[in-house]
């Protein structure tokens, strides 16, 4: 019971703390309410899940056997972060024009998982803490992706919630504005270390 506990611990802590997935889904309950952002919030969730259980299966002895396969991971990601960015800063605009922009979809949210960043590192690090090889690693993979799978919805749903709150109060287009280029901002400023590492390992293998 104490590694159920720990588990769900474990799985509230990562799925509550600010990352890409929350930031999306907080602007996205702000730009356009509750209702229109459940479709992205159920990919992120359903997503990170299915992740886990296939990054639990084998994808990291993939990794092993090519290591480049997980370094242009990594730079799609970025670069992705990065246009995610940029359509947050363009959904400013969102209020003033005429036009509704859509939000994220359910399979947008559910495949950005894989370029992830902060994914990546909570299922490798979930994966090595909540699972021991033997003959019942499959069922804890499988009890670990369905643990995440049920706690993210409340705990990613906070944001959203809080985006939506903040919808009624932000309701001068200026104030929004100035909210999506700072989520914008924070989007970029959360992939500069990936965007280190890279360079450094670039440097290194040119060097």
């Amino acid at each position: 019971m104490d590694y159920l506990y720990a588990m769900v611990l474990f799985a509230v802590s990562s799925s509550v703390t600010p990352g890409p997935n929350n930031i999306m889904v907080m602007t996205s309950g702000l730009n356009f309410g509750v209702k229109k952002s459940l479709p992205l919030l159920s990919g992120i969730c359903m997503g990170f899940a299915i992740m886990l259980l296939l990054v639990g299966i084998g994808f990291g002895q993939l990794f092993e056997l090519f290591p480049s396969l997980h370094f242009i991971i990594k730079c799609l990601g970025v670069l992705y972060l990065v246009y995610l960015a940029w359509l947050i800063a363009r959904s400013a605009d969102v209020g003033s024009s005429g036009s509704q922009a859509k939000p994220l979809s359910f399979i947008k949210g559910a495949l950005f998982q894989w370029i992830n960043a902060k994914a990546w590192v909570v299922a490798t690090g979930a994966i090595a803490a909540f699972t021991t090889v033997g003959a019942d690693f499959y069922g804890q993979n499988m009890m670990l992706a369905l643990t995440f799978f049920l706690v993210s919805f409340p705990c990613v749903g906070v944001w959203l919630m809080f985006g939506s709150l903040l919808k009624k109060t932000l309701t001068q287009d200026k104030y929004r504005r100035l909210f999506n280029y700072t989520m914008s901002a924070l989007l970029v400023v959360s992939v500069l270390p990936v965007m280190s590492e890279i360079l450094n390992h670039l440097a290194s293998s040119h060097g």
